[in-house]
């Protein structure tokens, strides 16, 4: 059997790509091993944020009575949460499977084996293609803890999966993954704890905002340790685990009934014969890609958490399309100059382009504009109690750098900033488009003025 696309990998960009391929004419064959949709549907992106919704409306319910509304009796059943997110998942995985039937792409559930730059193997079958699209994601990476064999771990996977909420959770990781974790189980009113290596949480976000956010959550209760290693991971006796650390003013133990460990993720390299296509890599191992997601071989591509590059879903989708269009010789380039980053904690913190850390270190002049979200009509009609702030980073040529927001919902409005940002509007060009009113989105113009 012969194609003129074989992509493996169906996470998001593994089917927007063949979708993008088979919509473009060219016959296309799909590998998967598990569940289309790959990790960000089925156990990352998808699950994460429909727990955390459920999280959302119970604190709405709590605070209820501040916008005239008596609620009574609020209480979380995560029985009933859990159900609902499987139900979210199968939809949407239904709905990938649908969209590529209906595009005509050849779909092969199964371990993929390849075997050179045009041949996979898969199932007993050999399939030939011109064009090879390696989309095969990323996984857990798990630090060498002292005693980590020794204890009860949760990764994502099993925090995602829990039904019953602990009485306490030490989260080692106060990344993206930590943060959401250490939102949901706080709202469930888990005694949570976050420890974290480096100096504040959400490293490559913007330092200020952080702080506020990781201040407000000290106040519902989130203990935070930065600036904190973990030394060594014992199990006690009653099923629990004990964490000795160390930090620059001394040393100390936690105790706490669960354990999550989310450090990071790393693309995954192994099982898929990569090896067998030469391929030129980094010092840590991803692939070397170059604009049009090309690899060292003409006709093969890597996209997403392969390349290293950007381990984003909507980054990886994008850099899909723009591989697709390489194959159909088309000029089109990647552009990574305003990819936004969301973490989807109550309240929500986005990025899109540089920090202020970020540009200090390289020495590029700019000018910071900042308002509180307080400036924002709907935002405080809908936001009782809450602050925030929009931050907005002008370049020497007059055109946005970095914007920064923290406050909901950030994740919606941060597009706007970006597409200012990969537009390269000036201020004054960026000032003279209209919002509507009121929207959270006007933060933007109030800073600007």
């Amino acid at each position: 059997m012969r194609y003129q696309v074989a992509v493996i990998g169906g996470g998001p960009a593994g089917y927007t790509a063949a979708v993008a391929a088979a919509k473009a004419g060219m016959s296309v064959v799909l590998f998967e091993r598990q569940s289309v949709g790959g990790v960000c549907l089925n156990e990352g992106c998808i699950p994460t944020k429909t727990l955390l919704y459920s999280a959302k409306t119970l604190d709405a319910a709590r605070q209820a009575q501040k916008y005239g509304i008596g609620v009574d009796n609020v209480s979380a059943d995560l029985v009933r949460i859990q159900a609902r997110k499987q139900k979210v998942v199968r939809k949407l995985v239904l709905g990938i499977k649908s969209m590529l039937s209906a595009a005509g792409v050849q779909l092969v559930t199964g371990e993929a084996h390849i075997e050179g730059p045009n041949t996979v193997t898969c199932g007993g079958q050999t399939y030939e293609a011109d064009n090879l699209l390696l989309c095969t994601g990323s996984q857990t990476v798990m630090p060498p803890l002292p005693g980590l064999d020794t204890v009860d771990c949760w990764t994502h996977r099993e925090a995602l999966q829990c039904t019953s909420a602990p009485q306490s959770l030490c989260i080692v990781g106060g990344g993206v993954i930590g943060m959401e974790f250490a939102s949901f189980f706080c709202s469930l009113g888990t005694k949570v704890t976050v420890i974290e290596m480096a100096e504040e949480v959400l490293p490559g976000l913007d330092a200020e905002l952080c702080a506020l956010l990781r201040d407000g959550y000290a106040r519902k209760g989130v203990d935070f340790l930065t600036g904190t290693r973990v030394t060594a991971l014992r199990p006690m006796s009653d099923g629990g685990v004990e964490a000795d650390y160390e930090r620059q003013d001394g040393t100390g133990k936690l105790r706490a009934e669960k354990l999550l460990v989310c450090v990071g993720r790393r693309p995954v390299t192994q099982g898929w014969g990569l090896e067998n296509l030469h391929l030129r890599l980094t010092d840590r191992g991803n692939i070397i890609v170059d604009r049009q997601l090309r690899t060292s071989q003409p006709n093969v591509y890597a996209v997403g958490d392969l390349n290293g590059v950007s381990m984003l879903a909507h980054t990886a989708v994008r850099e899909a399309e723009v591989a697709v269009a390489s194959m159909a010789g088309k000029d089109e380039y990647m552009s990574y100059r305003a990819i936004p980053s969301v973490v989807y904690t109550n309240p929500e913190i986005a990025g899109v382009g540089q920090t202020e850390s970020a540009l200090q270190k390289r020495g590029t002049a700019y000018r910071a504009l900042k308002l509180p979200m307080t400036f924002s009509g709907r935002f405080v009609a809908e936001n009782e109690g809450q602050t925030g702030l929009c931050k907005l980073l002008i370049g020497s040529d007059n055109r946005l750098l970095g914007a920064h927001v923290l406050g909901n919902p950030a994740s919606e409005i941060i597009t706007l900033a970006a597409m200012a940002m990969e537009a390269g509007l000036t201020v004054d060009q960026w000032k003279r488009v209209v919002f509507p009113h009121p929207t959270v989105g006007e933060i933007f113009r109030e800073v600007l003025s």
